[in-house]
């Protein structure tokens, strides 16, 4: 599947101040595949490394940080040696290995000429130890669930996405507008999660699709196991589970005491911070009005959540399939939050910002 982050990709190579990069993102967005596949288009050979669970290879940063000591015993277990620039060095699942991390800056210090891309989960990395992060010493990039854009392409859609990006708004002939409209209701069905989609291309079957996300979903909540403290574990459910509900008010503002009766800011803001952090939502604030800066006119106490994937939360609104495509009254009561949170997925994948949102009376 393509992805737009591919070509940011391909400058980073070309770059003389190229530092090692830390692609980061959700778990299952596609991270893994995508340098990959990088790899095996841009350079010669691949040296992948995965960290979760694999003792041995976090040893090899225990000695020191050598970076051609290092290079040399990743060689040995990757079985082939490791070329300068023509080969790539994939480090996945990095925030499991924080020396690993702190190697980064040596490798950009020392070892330029070796290319390195680091997957992790933007918790994960968040989360590292202090003296374990390279600050300044690594690029990023952010992936995110794919775009419609994105989708469109997977479908096999490239004619019909060059036509609309050479005419102009308003002419569209009924056909393609029809055809778009389709696509949108299913990308509102399967979401950006590349699995989910890649399943649909494919099978065309809803349930298969959903068994994706019920699968994912799954695996988030693991994420939350995994890296909050225990103490946190049940607030991180407690929001997570309320968003579909909270995003069907009609105001769609976020109410603690919705996600857990009695509580207040002080009692789940911890946990909800941790979530953003993660990328798994995004935090919408409300301005008093629209003026720059418009930090100066937040309003911390008024916003909405929104869930980074709108087919996961389509999935964990429990919305069947068969109401996108057919209009149902059941859809059209929750259309507006599924249509919002679309909206929002792609301003934050066009311009990388989250923004702010502003009412005027009641609207």
């Amino acid at each position: 599947m393509k992805r737009l982050v591919m070509d940011e990709l391909v400058k980073w190579k070309s770059r003389k101040d190229r530092k090692p990069l830390i692609l980061k993102g959700v778990r299952q967005c596609g991270k893994t595949y995508l340098l990959t596949q990088f790899g095996n288009e841009y350079y010669d050979e691949v040296a992948y490394f995965n960290f979760e669970g694999n003792p041995a290879l976090a040893e090899r940063f225990d000695q020191d940080l050598d970076p051609k000591r290092i290079v040399m015993e990743l060689g040995i277990l990757n079985g082939k040696q490791i070329k300068p620039k023509s080969t790539l060095i994939i480090f996945d699942e990095i925030q499991f290995c924080n020396k690993a991390l702190t190697a980064l800056k040596y490798f950009h210090e020392q070892a330029s000429e070796y290319h390195i891309v680091c997957a992790g989960s933007l918790l994960g990395i968040t989360l590292s130890k202090p003296l374990s992060f390279p600050v300044g010493k690594v690029d990023f990039l952010t992936l995110r669930p794919m775009s419609f854009y994105e989708f469109v392409f997977a479908n096999g859609e490239q004619r019909l996405l060059e036509y609309i990006e050479n005419t102009k708004m308003g002419s569209m002939p009924q056909i393609f507008a029809d055809k778009l409209v389709t696509l949108l209701k299913t990308y509102f069905v399967t979401g950006g999660m590349p699995e989910a989609a890649a399943k649909w291309i494919e099978d065309k079957d809803v349930a298969e699709v959903e068994k994706i996300q019920d699968a994912i979903l799954n695996s988030y909540e693991l994420e939350f196991a995994k890296h909050a403290p225990a103490a946190d574990f049940p607030k991180l459910s407690l929001i997570w589970r309320s968003i579909p509900h909270q995003l069907a008010k009609e105001s769609g503002k976020f109410v603690y005491g919705h996600a857990k009766p009695g509580a207040r800011a002080k009692d789940l803001e911890d946990a909800l911070q941790w979530l953003i952090s993660a990328g798994m939502v995004y935090k919408v604030s409300k301005i008093e009005k629209p003026a720059i800066p418009l930090s100066g006119y937040l309003n911390a106490s008024h916003f909405k959540l929104y869930m980074s994937d709108l087919g996961l939360l389509r999935r964990m609104a429990r919305l069947p399939a068969s109401s996108i495509f057919e209009g149902s009254a059941i859809y059209s009561e929750f259309k507006g939050a599924l249509t919002e949170n679309y909206v929002l997925s792609e301003l934050v994948s066009l311009r990388g910002d989250v923004p702010c949102y502003w009412k005027s009376g009641n609207t």
